[in-house]
């Protein structure tokens, strides 16, 4: 009996290996070859002051596509040895007033300055000298989906960004 059991085990494995349903339908299209991401850029000594109405012009080394968008992080500290990148625009309160770091860009160059309510010459130089931001461009054909560009952290991942791939930029003359 015991053989008979086995013989028909054996025997039904072998026919449900064989067995195929139809094919489903196609998914989502992916990226074709190697996907190549926007141009990344660094900004490290932004002094905003009353003599350039506390902004800073930089150009584009190469100009953006019409739909291409830039997003734009600003260094706000560091948290156990690890940068802490905050988007872009940024508004800081103090019991004086509010302070706005915003940005403005052309498919050529883009502008960083201050704006709000409190009187700048009220905040220390931490606020105003040698700012650090990056800078990234995110391609118009980049994949639709559901991405956090306010975490600095996982869009670098998404687009494979490293700390050596950002070209530093110097103001406008």
């Amino acid at each position: 009996m015991k053989r008979i059991a086995t013989a028909f085990a054996l025997v039904g494995m072998f026919i449900f290996q064989a067995c195929e349903g139809p094919e489903g339908p196609q998914g989502p299209p992916g990226l074709d070859g190697d996907y190549i991401v926007g141009t990344t850029y660094e900004v490290d000594d932004a002094t905003f002051d009353a003599a350039g109405n506390y902004e800073v012009a930089y150009d584009l080394p190469a100009p953006l596509v019409d739909s291409d968008v830039l997003l734009i992080y600003r260094l706000t500290g560091v948290d156990q040895g690890k940068d802490v990148w905050t988007i872009l625009p940024q508004t800081v309160y103090f019991n004086e007033g509010i302070l706005n770091y915003g940005f403005d860009y052309t498919l050529d160059d883009f502008l960083l300055f201050l704006d709000g309510t409190i009187d700048f010459n009220l905040i220390g130089g931490e606020w105003t000298d040698n700012q650090i931001f990056r800078i990234v461009a995110v391609p118009s054909d980049f994949p639709a989906g559901r991405i956090d560009y306010s975490d600095y952290e996982g869009v670098t991942n998404l687009l494979g960004i490293e700390d050596e791939d950002f070209i530093k930029l110097r103001p406008k003359k």
